[in-house]
């Protein structure tokens, strides 16, 4: 049955020699909606397009020629015009097409919605052939498959083939796109931003420099955003990391704006301080530079644990050859299971192998292991093929070294529950540590000393780097303030805490002065941007008192600390009294949107840096950044209109 709509645009009547004037009835064709008639000669007539004002035949005489060329001529989309006309989010036709099918009478009906025929259009299935590449992290070359090429065929015969170099294209002309998006995004952000370096190794001895910027928007949530892929031919040289900031800064105009560095990459000295004039140059005396973290909480802890496996990897051995004894047979595991049961073991733990890339697999399954060590132990009696049980001192240096991986695992899960772990609660995490650690050397057990004395030495090295940064944090918190401060310096540095509590202090209050002293518009004049008038009755009061009035910063300081409630959110916080602090909100909300990791929340268990595949590799630097950085810039689009979706549905459903 064809599909039409009714169109009035011909009534014109018709004569021929043989037969008397009749008027010819009303067009209903939705072909009318796209053609005109018009008289060319005496009893011929010709159809013209719309559009492209192409002619076909219509009439000549008393022959008419139907409408079915005329069909094809639009619904096939062979119409250039009417492709460039048609809806770009909609991609349906300005008309109603009709669909032709050939197994059904030509007798015609009105319709009252009409059906809508999507146009094929080329440049659209193109643009949505590149956005599945990015978003699936599909080779480029799958477009040169003989597979997919006969795959879009059958669905679509008239696609023209895209080459390789077509859809590069494609994909770089979709990245910009998003770009364009994202610095618009960014152009609204009050604060300033903090970079993370993520540096990724490859095959070939080439650098691959992941730069994330993270930030607290108008609404106090705190955003990251993937801005750059670096491609580093030398990435162990001095001038890496500091060429990569400068490009990023550049290329996204974050000059004046870049608050902290934190970076996952071993550097040298020189390199770190080829850092620091970047901050201080563009932000001019923001703690002399030393917002730089050369040490992401991610690959620390990490350090630290594939130090504790490498004390105990003749142990770790004994356990891993024990457990895949018992997991690659299926009647080794149930005579496991068998002993489990008659010895009325309670553990509900699981075995598992370990992926060693992987260092919390191996925690994991020592644990495990560990729970059901009285069924190994008894294991050899009621499994003849198992030969070489570990022996009660191993068992003692496994809890041992579960002992030192615990903390390490629980701090580092966090990071990868969290999207923005908060800096504060890595301050506990750290001090905790160290404390722990150096109760454990003090201890007497010589096994247990060896390890925490390697690890101390490292995790002393991170607080030196980082523990202002964290202090910072801990300050702008309303729970601890420099209370906090004050009390675990007490219990870390002894003797020397007074002087490193100083150095917090004196951070904090210099930083302020430089926020004080800000240019309009960034520095308010006053609470609500109003002037009271009142100048000379502040003059007045600060001569009459001899002192000058408390600063916003130690006003905010002397007040009572708030209740340590668990569910409390320190940037909804200072939202709610950014009018009663408005130079101390700006300042807290840069510090408190400083990374404690570069590394993605992915990889925080990775024993080695992460790898870029030799596909990648085989591409243009600027092709793979394009890849990367769209795919995700295309997903958190997808994440937010998909959460937008769900808050609307959850909307609708309460009413």
């Amino acid at each position: 049955m064809e599909t039409a709509l009714e169109v009035y645009n011909d009534d014109t009547e018709m004569k021929s020699p043989e037969t008397q004037p009749i008027k010819r009835r009303k067009k209903k064709s939705m072909v009318w909606e796209h053609f005109t008639i018009e008289c060319v000669e005496p009893n011929c007539r010709r159809a013209f397009c719309k559009g492209c004002k192409q002619s076909f035949a219509y009439s000549n005489g008393n022959k008419v020629a139907g409408t079915s060329h005329l069909k094809r001529h639009i619904a096939k989309g062979t119409c250039p015009a009417l492709i460039h006309t048609q809806d770009n989010d909609n991609n349906q036709l300005m008309g109603t097409p009709y669909t032709p099918k050939s197994d059904t009478p030509r007798r015609r009906y009105r319709t009252q919605n009409g059906s809508s025929y999507v146009a094929f259009n080329q440049d659209k299935c193109r643009q949505e052939i590149a956005k599945m590449i990015i978003m699936h992290d599909y080779p480029l070359h799958m477009v040169e498959h003989p597979g997919f090429i006969s795959f879009v065929h059958s669905i679509q015969p008239h696609f023209d083939a895209v080459s390789f170099n077509n859809v590069q294209g494609d994909c770089v002309a979709t990245y910009l796109a998003e770009k364009q998006n994202v610095m618009k995004s960014l152009e609204w952000i009050p604060g300033r931003f903090c970079l993370t370096l993520d540096f990724w190794k490859s095959k070939l001895t080439l650098g691959y420099v992941f730069i994330t910027a993270h930030f607290i928007d108008s609404d106090w949530k705190i955003q990251k955003k993937l801005l750059n892929v670096l491609m580093e031919s030398y990435p162990e040289a001095d001038e890496a990391l500091s060429l990569a900031v400068t490009n990023c800064v550049s290329e996204w105009g974050l000059e004046g704006k870049l608050f902290s560095v934190t970076f996952n990459h071993p550097a040298s000295n020189p390199a770190v301080e080829n850092i620091r004039p970047l901050l201080c140059i563009k932000n001019p005396g923001i703690l002399d530079g030393q917002l730089v973290i050369g040490n992401c909480v991610a690959r620390t802890f990490s350090s630290l644990a594939k130090d504790v496996l490498e004390k105990g990897k003749d142990v770790i051995k004994n356990i891993r050859d024990s457990v895949k004894h018992v997991k690659t047979s299926e009647s080794h595991e149930e005579r496991f299971v068998e002993l489990k049961e008659q010895l009325q073991v309670p553990s509900e733990k699981v075995l598992s192998l370990d992926d060693q890339t992987q260092w919390n697999t191996t925690y994991t399954m020592l644990v495990a292991a560990s729970e059901l060590k009285e069924v190994f132990s008894c294991l050899d009696t009621a499994d003849p093929d198992y030969k070489q049980p570990p022996s009660a001192e191993d068992w003692r240096h496994v809890e041992a070294l579960c002992t030192f991986l615990k903390p390490l695992f629980e701090a580092a899960s966090t990071l990868r529950s969290s999207e923005n772990p908060s800096a504060v609660t890595f301050f506990h995490e750290v001090w905790k540590t160290q404390s722990d650690l150096s109760r454990a050397i003090a201890g007497e057990d010589p096994y247990v000393a060896s390890i925490a004395k390697t690890m101390k030495e490292k995790v002393d090295k991170y607080w030196r780097d980082c523990s202002l940064v964290l202090a910072m944090a801990v300050v702008m918190d309303p729970r601890f303030k420099m209370k906090l401060v004050e009390f675990s310096f007490s219990k870390i540095f002894g003797e020397d805490a007074g002087k490193n509590i100083k150095t917090v202090d004196d951070g904090i209050h210099e930083l302020f002065s430089e926020y004080m002293a800000l240019p309009a518009p960034l520095k308010p004049t006053s609470q609500g941007g109003k002037v009271d008038g009142l100048s000379d009755f502040d003059t007045y009061i600060m001569e009459t008192t001899g002192q000058n009035l408390k600063s916003e910063l130690d006003q905010y300081l002397d007040e009572t600390l708030l209740p340590r409630v668990q569910e409390f959110d320190v940037l909804d916080w200072w939202k709610q009294n950014k009018l009663k602090y408005p130079t101390l909100s700006k300042m807290a909300r840069d510090i408190l949107s400083i990374p404690v990791s570069a590394a993605a929340f992915d990889y925080v268990f990775d024993m080695e840096p992460r790898e870029m595949d030799e596909y990648k590799m085989s591409l243009r630097p600027e092709t793979v950044e394009a890849l990367i950085c769209a795919r995700e810039w295309l997903l958190e689009n997808d994440a937010s209109s998909a959460a937008a979706q769900m808050s609307s549905a959850n909307i609708k459903t309460e009413a």
